[in-house]
Protein backbone atom coordinates (compact mmCIF):
# COMPACT_ATOMS: atom_id res chain seq x y z
CA UNK A 1 0.00 0.00 0.00
CA UNK A 2 1.04 3.56 -0.74
CA UNK A 3 0.50 5.55 2.15
CA UNK A 4 0.17 9.27 2.31
CA UNK A 5 1.25 10.32 5.11
CA UNK A 6 3.59 13.55 4.89
CA UNK A 7 0.54 15.96 5.44
CA UNK A 8 0.82 18.52 8.05
CA UNK A 9 -2.53 20.51 7.41
CA UNK A 10 -4.49 17.65 7.05
CA UNK A 11 -5.36 14.77 9.47
CA UNK A 12 -7.60 11.76 9.60
CA UNK A 13 -8.71 11.44 12.78
CA UNK A 14 -10.73 8.54 13.27
CA UNK A 15 -13.10 6.83 11.05
CA UNK A 16 -16.21 4.60 12.28
CA UNK A 17 -20.02 3.39 12.02
CA UNK A 18 -19.67 4.56 7.61
CA UNK A 19 -17.75 8.14 8.64
CA UNK A 20 -14.73 9.66 9.29
CA UNK A 21 -13.41 12.79 11.24
CA UNK A 22 -10.82 14.79 9.42
CA UNK A 23 -9.06 17.82 9.84
CA UNK A 24 -8.57 20.37 7.00
CA UNK A 25 -6.36 22.58 8.57
CA UNK A 26 -8.35 24.24 11.62
CA UNK A 27 -11.79 23.08 10.51
CA UNK A 28 -12.86 19.29 11.44
CA UNK A 29 -15.37 17.18 9.11
CA UNK A 30 -17.11 14.31 9.66
CA UNK A 31 -18.00 12.97 5.98
CA UNK A 32 -19.10 9.48 4.81
CA UNK A 33 -16.66 6.68 3.96
CA UNK A 34 -18.31 3.32 2.58
CA UNK A 35 -14.92 1.50 3.62
CA UNK A 36 -15.06 2.43 7.15
CA UNK A 37 -17.88 -0.44 8.19
CA UNK A 38 -16.12 -1.26 11.46
CA UNK A 39 -18.55 -0.33 14.59
CA UNK A 40 -15.27 0.97 16.84
CA UNK A 41 -15.86 3.80 19.62
CA UNK A 42 -15.56 7.39 18.47
CA UNK A 43 -13.87 8.67 21.40
CA UNK A 44 -12.13 11.81 19.59
CA UNK A 45 -14.11 14.96 20.97
CA UNK A 46 -14.14 16.36 17.38
CA UNK A 47 -16.88 13.82 16.39
CA UNK A 48 -19.82 15.80 18.22
CA UNK A 49 -17.42 19.34 18.61
CA UNK A 50 -17.09 19.32 14.68
CA UNK A 51 -17.55 22.23 12.32
CA UNK A 52 -19.18 20.50 9.61
CA UNK A 53 -20.96 17.14 9.02
CA UNK A 54 -21.99 15.87 5.09
CA UNK A 55 -25.15 13.33 5.76
CA UNK A 56 -26.13 11.32 3.32
CA UNK A 57 -30.39 11.65 2.16
CA UNK A 58 -32.23 8.52 2.17
CA UNK A 59 -33.76 9.91 -1.12
CA UNK A 60 -29.67 10.23 -2.58
CA UNK A 61 -27.22 12.69 -2.43
CA UNK A 62 -26.84 14.63 0.96
CA UNK A 63 -26.13 18.00 2.21
CA UNK A 64 -23.90 19.76 4.44
CA UNK A 65 -24.12 21.02 8.05
CA UNK A 66 -21.94 23.56 7.77
CA UNK A 67 -22.41 25.56 11.29
CA UNK A 68 -19.98 28.61 11.26
CA UNK A 69 -17.46 26.83 8.01
CA UNK A 70 -15.94 29.41 5.96
CA UNK A 71 -16.97 28.88 2.54
CA UNK A 72 -13.12 28.21 1.54
CA UNK A 73 -9.99 28.12 3.02
CA UNK A 74 -6.57 26.84 2.32
CA UNK A 75 -4.51 24.09 2.85
CA UNK A 76 -0.90 23.50 2.59
CA UNK A 77 1.17 20.27 1.56
CA UNK A 78 4.97 21.06 1.38
CA UNK A 79 5.58 23.72 -1.15
CA UNK A 80 1.98 23.36 -2.72
CA UNK A 81 -1.06 25.46 -1.57
CA UNK A 82 -4.69 24.04 -2.61
CA UNK A 83 -8.33 26.23 -1.77
CA UNK A 84 -10.61 23.92 -0.04
CA UNK A 85 -14.51 24.30 -0.24
CA UNK A 86 -17.53 21.65 0.94
CA UNK A 87 -18.66 20.66 -2.20
CA UNK A 88 -22.43 19.53 -2.75
CA UNK A 89 -21.28 15.55 -3.06
CA UNK A 90 -19.41 15.77 0.04
CA UNK A 91 -15.84 16.05 -1.19
CA UNK A 92 -13.47 19.35 -0.45
CA UNK A 93 -11.83 19.48 -3.59
CA UNK A 94 -8.72 17.77 -2.94
CA UNK A 95 -8.21 13.77 -2.38
CA UNK A 96 -5.49 14.09 0.69
CA UNK A 97 -4.35 10.41 -0.35
CA UNK A 98 -3.16 11.12 -3.55
CA UNK A 99 -0.50 13.26 -1.60
CA UNK A 100 2.33 10.45 -1.99
CA UNK A 101 1.64 10.01 -6.16
CA UNK A 102 2.21 14.40 -6.21
CA UNK A 103 5.85 13.49 -4.50
CA UNK A 104 6.89 10.54 -6.70
CA UNK A 105 5.35 12.50 -9.72
CA UNK A 106 7.70 15.97 -8.67
CA UNK A 107 10.72 13.38 -8.31
CA UNK A 108 10.27 11.62 -11.35
CA UNK A 109 10.27 15.09 -12.94
CA UNK A 110 13.21 16.77 -11.29
CA UNK A 111 15.57 13.65 -11.75
CA UNK A 112 14.59 13.15 -15.38
CA UNK A 113 17.37 15.78 -16.56
CA UNK A 114 15.49 16.59 -19.52
CA UNK A 115 12.27 19.01 -20.29
CA UNK A 116 9.12 17.14 -19.25
CA UNK A 117 5.46 17.70 -20.39
CA UNK A 118 2.70 15.98 -18.64
CA UNK A 119 -0.90 15.16 -19.32
CA UNK A 120 -3.46 15.19 -16.55
CA UNK A 121 -6.69 13.87 -17.71
CA UNK A 122 -9.92 14.10 -15.79
CA UNK A 123 -7.83 16.25 -13.95
CA UNK A 124 -10.30 17.58 -11.32
CA UNK A 125 -9.24 20.94 -9.30
CA UNK A 126 -5.82 20.29 -10.48
CA UNK A 127 -3.34 18.93 -7.69
CA UNK A 128 -1.29 16.81 -9.59
CA UNK A 129 -1.36 19.65 -12.23
CA UNK A 130 0.09 22.19 -10.12
CA UNK A 131 2.20 19.14 -8.28
CA UNK A 132 3.82 18.48 -11.81
CA UNK A 133 3.90 21.96 -12.81
CA UNK A 134 5.66 23.27 -9.71
CA UNK A 135 8.19 20.56 -10.12
CA UNK A 136 9.02 22.11 -13.36
CA UNK A 137 6.78 19.97 -16.50
CA UNK A 138 4.64 21.69 -18.99
CA UNK A 139 0.95 20.27 -18.04
CA UNK A 140 -1.68 20.14 -20.08
CA UNK A 141 -4.71 20.10 -18.09
CA UNK A 142 -8.17 18.37 -19.33
CA UNK A 143 -11.43 18.22 -17.34
CA UNK A 144 -14.89 17.77 -18.57
CA UNK A 145 -16.39 20.32 -16.26
CA UNK A 146 -15.79 24.27 -16.36
CA UNK A 147 -15.86 24.93 -12.80
CA UNK A 148 -13.41 22.27 -11.72
CA UNK A 149 -11.23 23.70 -14.34
CA UNK A 150 -11.54 26.75 -12.84
CA UNK A 151 -10.47 25.58 -9.33
CA UNK A 152 -7.81 23.94 -10.97
CA UNK A 153 -6.51 28.04 -12.06
CA UNK A 154 -7.02 29.05 -8.58
CA UNK A 155 -4.92 26.73 -7.10
CA UNK A 156 -2.33 27.46 -9.57
CA UNK A 157 -2.47 30.86 -8.57
CA UNK A 158 -2.14 30.45 -4.80
CA UNK A 159 0.64 27.93 -5.15
CA UNK A 160 2.68 30.94 -7.22
CA UNK A 161 2.47 29.32 -10.71
CA UNK A 162 0.25 32.11 -12.35
CA UNK A 163 2.60 32.01 -15.35
CA UNK A 164 3.67 28.68 -15.59
CA UNK A 165 3.08 27.00 -18.57
CA UNK A 166 -0.27 24.91 -17.95
CA UNK A 167 -2.69 24.68 -20.46
CA UNK A 168 -6.49 24.47 -18.93
CA UNK A 169 -8.76 22.54 -21.23
CA UNK A 170 -12.10 22.17 -20.53
CA UNK A 171 -13.01 19.23 -22.91
CA UNK A 172 -14.11 15.15 -23.33
CA UNK A 173 -11.15 14.02 -22.15
CA UNK A 174 -11.39 10.79 -24.69
CA UNK A 175 -12.15 13.15 -27.71
CA UNK A 176 -9.12 15.17 -26.76
CA UNK A 177 -6.45 12.27 -27.10
CA UNK A 178 -8.09 11.98 -30.11
CA UNK A 179 -7.40 15.12 -31.15
CA UNK A 180 -3.83 15.36 -30.13
CA UNK A 181 -3.45 11.94 -32.06
CA UNK A 182 -4.31 13.57 -34.91
CA UNK A 183 -2.12 16.70 -34.45
CA UNK A 184 0.93 14.46 -33.42
CA UNK A 185 1.28 16.15 -29.65
CA UNK A 186 3.35 13.63 -27.74
CA UNK A 187 3.28 13.75 -24.08
CA UNK A 188 6.23 12.32 -21.49
CA UNK A 189 4.09 11.39 -18.88
CA UNK A 190 0.25 11.18 -18.30
CA UNK A 191 -2.03 11.37 -15.16
CA UNK A 192 -5.51 9.87 -15.51
CA UNK A 193 -7.73 9.96 -12.47
CA UNK A 194 -11.04 8.62 -14.53
CA UNK A 195 -14.34 8.20 -12.47
CA UNK A 196 -16.28 5.52 -11.85
CA UNK A 197 -19.05 7.02 -14.20
CA UNK A 198 -19.81 10.58 -15.28
CA UNK A 199 -20.56 12.39 -18.38
CA UNK A 200 -18.48 14.74 -21.05
CA UNK A 201 -19.62 18.09 -21.74
CA UNK A 202 -21.90 17.04 -25.06
CA UNK A 203 -23.78 13.89 -22.57
CA UNK A 204 -20.94 11.29 -23.55
CA UNK A 205 -21.24 8.25 -20.88
CA UNK A 206 -18.16 7.20 -19.28
CA UNK A 207 -18.00 4.14 -17.57
CA UNK A 208 -14.85 2.86 -16.19
CA UNK A 209 -14.95 -1.20 -16.30
CA UNK A 210 -16.44 -0.69 -20.18
CA UNK A 211 -14.17 2.11 -21.19
CA UNK A 212 -10.83 2.17 -19.34
CA UNK A 213 -9.23 -0.76 -21.63
CA UNK A 214 -9.99 1.27 -24.65
CA UNK A 215 -9.44 4.82 -23.17
CA UNK A 216 -5.91 3.36 -22.02
CA UNK A 217 -5.19 1.92 -25.14
CA UNK A 218 -5.95 5.34 -27.06
CA UNK A 219 -3.59 6.94 -24.61
CA UNK A 220 -0.31 5.44 -25.36
CA UNK A 221 -1.13 7.17 -28.78
CA UNK A 222 0.03 10.19 -27.21
CA UNK A 223 3.08 9.05 -25.29
CA UNK A 224 6.39 10.42 -26.15
CA UNK A 225 9.09 7.83 -28.02
CA UNK A 226 11.17 8.38 -24.25
CA UNK A 227 8.28 8.28 -22.01
CA UNK A 228 8.78 9.39 -18.11
CA UNK A 229 5.49 7.07 -16.25
CA UNK A 230 1.76 7.31 -16.39
CA UNK A 231 -0.07 6.87 -13.26
CA UNK A 232 -3.85 5.61 -13.32
CA UNK A 233 -5.84 5.81 -10.38
CA UNK A 234 -9.40 4.35 -9.77
CA UNK A 235 -11.83 4.61 -7.29
CA UNK A 236 -14.49 2.04 -8.82
CA UNK A 237 -14.27 -0.91 -5.57
CA UNK A 238 -15.22 -3.81 -8.24
CA UNK A 239 -11.39 -2.79 -9.89
CA UNK A 240 -8.35 -3.99 -8.09
CA UNK A 241 -5.04 -2.32 -8.41
CA UNK A 242 -3.67 -6.01 -9.97
CA UNK A 243 -6.49 -5.06 -12.88
CA UNK A 244 -4.73 -1.80 -13.36
CA UNK A 245 -0.97 -3.26 -13.82
CA UNK A 246 -2.44 -5.85 -16.29
CA UNK A 247 -3.90 -2.88 -18.11
CA UNK A 248 -0.60 -1.35 -18.03
CA UNK A 249 1.65 -3.82 -18.95
CA UNK A 250 -0.61 -5.16 -21.48
CA UNK A 251 -0.58 -2.01 -23.37
CA UNK A 252 2.23 0.46 -22.04
CA UNK A 253 5.17 -2.60 -21.30
CA UNK A 254 4.24 -4.20 -24.08
CA UNK A 255 4.83 -1.05 -26.46
CA UNK A 256 7.64 0.69 -24.23
CA UNK A 257 9.24 -1.89 -21.93
CA UNK A 258 9.09 -0.45 -18.22
CA UNK A 259 7.55 -2.17 -15.18
CA UNK A 260 4.06 -1.26 -13.07
CA UNK A 261 3.65 -1.02 -9.35
CA UNK A 262 -0.02 -1.16 -8.64
CA UNK A 263 -1.45 -1.05 -4.66
CA UNK A 264 -4.30 0.35 -2.72
CA UNK A 265 -3.92 3.98 -1.51
CA UNK A 266 -4.21 4.59 2.43
CA UNK A 267 -4.40 7.22 4.82
CA UNK A 268 -3.07 6.81 8.36
CA UNK A 269 -5.60 6.91 10.95
CA UNK A 270 -4.32 9.39 14.09
CA UNK A 271 -6.97 7.66 17.04
CA UNK A 272 -5.93 3.73 15.84
CA UNK A 273 -2.65 3.94 14.13
CA UNK A 274 -4.44 1.79 11.38
CA UNK A 275 -4.85 2.97 7.39
CA UNK A 276 -7.94 3.50 5.73
CA UNK A 277 -7.91 1.80 2.26
CA UNK A 278 -8.76 4.83 -0.33
CA UNK A 279 -8.55 3.50 -3.69
CA UNK A 280 -6.01 1.97 -6.08
CA UNK A 281 -3.45 3.24 -8.12
CA UNK A 282 -1.17 2.31 -10.64
CA UNK A 283 2.70 3.69 -11.25
CA UNK A 284 4.14 2.32 -14.63
CA UNK A 285 7.34 3.72 -15.80
CA UNK A 286 10.01 3.28 -18.45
Amino acid sequence: MYISDGWKEFELLDCSKGEKLERWGNYYLVRPDPQAIWDTPRRNMHWNDRDARYRRSETGGGSWDKGKLPPAWQIHYGELTFNVRPMNFKHTGIFPEQACNWDWAMAKIRSAGRPISVLNLFGYTGAATVACAKAGAQVCHVDAAKGMVAWGKENAAVSGLSEAPIRWIVDDCAKFVEREIRRGHKYDAIIMDPPSYGRGPGGEVWKLETNLWPFVSLCAGVLSDDPLFVIINSYTTGLSASVLSYVTESIFTKKFGGHSDSRELGLPVTDTGLVLPCGATCRWER
